[in-house]
């Protein structure tokens, strides 16, 4: 079959949803990794011929949206995949509408969490819809060799369709992948030469990776990757209250991928795992890995899991930032989200990150408990400023459905108009806590971060990594949107 992938136009006069991370609209274009890996399970395990169309790299708007339909009226593929998440869910359905105006009975696949939770939705009672619920590799592949047959999805696991009756057909769960070293290497010849920046990382060529899928950590907020969160919403269905088992890949197999990207010239990667660092031992074996192509890179992790030897690996192995969740400096705010760390935990982290010069990023959530109050979302950006690192960024909680804040704000009240409705966390509040109100949280994010971002301390420290005007200009384009946007 001739399969391509679309990332449709943006519809809704908003900056488009970004489906990488998931839960933000985009600041800097970002290399959805996770389709890409099921565009090559595809093409090098089930031999179909696959193609990657990006409606929103190059800007939106309507010439974006003119060149998705041109596309569309003019192309002739046998199936059509998008990856959804709950920011896109709505425009998704417009571009579903202008795929159905030329082609009214072309298989259209949705992946990604947002057709796994409002799986109703994306169907929309369409008979040539398929929603490809949880890890999609291996359904994706079954389904796609199904349709070139004629065949019904009758039987394949992870696959919701429309029945002949007009009801919703969600076959069982697939079991959770446990060999990902099975799994080819991300069809990034796809994305056509495409660059890609992260203003964090300030070099290229740059691309994503992973190495990992999940997080066995149980924040009641959290929106992990749009893989693994796609991953656990499917899993829970089955485990009410469990999370999945965390899929790791072998050295060996990371091996073979950073050498052949070194190999084709790549200077900068991002690893997108949840989790990355889980031990002392896997970290050595990543770091001597990387160590001698040079490469620069960079990670997330929890402050808990950095030793003094993992602070010394980071710092001699060319780690270029590491992203902290921490959230909060409140030890009552922290203990209630399940955070599993204390402010001691975060203060200790830094330190020993900033003694081997590593640059952090921390990640404050504004709005995580109903314990926050004008107050220590202040003490929070005291203390962040006091600490001195790299960069800070904050977000405003979003109850993201399939989480258990969702259930606890839907339960109290907390949420406008009682009911969820994606937003920019970047930007936009939908709680009203009992000590803090939506507006007030939105008042306080913006001037968080332009206190912070305008900071001739901030502007100083940035201005000196950079290597080139390019990568300088595409930082500047970032923060713009993450500020004013």
């Amino acid at each position: 079959m001739n399969i391509t992938f679309l990332v449709p136009p943006c519809y809704d006069n908003k900056q488009p949803a970004e489906r990488s991370a998931g839960c933000t609209r985009v600041v800097y274009p970002m290399i959805n990794i996770y389709e890409l890996s099921a565009a090559a399970t595809l093409r090098e395990t089930g031999g179909h011929i696959v193609d990657y169309q990006d409606f929103v790299f190059n800007g939106t708007g309507p010439a974006s949206e003119q060149a998705f339909e041109d596309f569309i009226r003019n192309d002739n593929s046998d199936a059509y995949e998008i990856w959804v998440v709950n920011l896109s869910l709505e425009s998704d359905l417009k571009a579903i509408s202008v795929i159905r105006k030329y082609h009214p009975e072309t298989p259209i696949v949705l992946c990604g969490p947002g057709g796994t939770y409002f799986t109703d939705r994306a169907l929309g009672g369409d008979p040539n819809v398929f929603v490809v619920r949880g890890e999609p590799e291996l359904s994706l592949l079954e389904l796609m060799d199904a349709l070139q047959k004629k065949e019904t999805p009758q039987g394949i696991k992870g696959i919701s369709y429309v029945g002949p009756d007009g009801k919703t057909i969600n076959n069982p769960s697939r079991p959770l992948n446990t060999d990902l070293d099975a799994l080819p290497f991300p069809a990034r010849d796809l994305l056509k030469g495409r660059v890609y920046h992260n203003p964090k990382l300030k070099t290229g060529p740059y691309t994503t990776m992973f190495i990992s899928r999940n997080c066995p950590y149980r924040c009641l907020y959290c929106v992990p990757s749009s893989m693994t969160f796609a991953r656990e919403i499917e899993f829970r269905k089955d485990h009410p209250g469990r999370k999945p088992t965390i899929g790791f890949r072998s050295l060996d197999s990371v091996k073979k991928e950073i050498d052949m990207l070194a190999d084709q010239g790549v200077k900068a990667i991002g690893f997108m795992d949840d989790n990355f660092i889980w031990n002392e031992e896997n970290l050595r074996g990543i770091c001597d890995i990387l160590r001698p192509h040079g490469i620069v890179w960079g990670c997330q992790a929890r402050v808990d899991a950095i030793t003094e030897p993992i602070a010394r690996l980071l710092g001699e192995s060319g780690c270029r930032y590491i992203d902290l969740g921490i959230e909060s400096f409140d030890p009552e705010i922290l203990k209630y989200i399940k955070k599993g760390i204390t402010p001691e935990d975060i203060h200790r982290a830094i330190g020993l990150l900033k003694k081997y010069n590593v640059p952090v990023k921390l990640n404050i959530l504004i709005g995580s408990s109903p314990l926050e109050t004008r107050e220590t979302v202040r003490n929070t950006l005291r203390e962040a400023k006091r600490l001195d690192v790299d960069q800070v960024m904050f977000n405003i909680v979003s109850p993201f459905p399939g989480t258990e804040y969702y259930t606890i704000c839907k339960e109290n009240g907390w949420i406008k108009g009682n009911e969820y409705r994606p937003t920019d966390v970047q930007h936009e509040s939908i709680l009203n806590l009992p000590h803090i109100s939506a507006e007030e949280m939105e008042k306080l994010l913006f001037r968080n971060n332009l206190s912070y971002f305008i900071s001739p301390r901030f502007i100083w420290k940035q201005l000196r990594r950079f290597s080139s005007w390019s990568e300088f200009s595409a930082a500047a384009k970032a923060l713009k949107l993450k500020l004013f946007h």
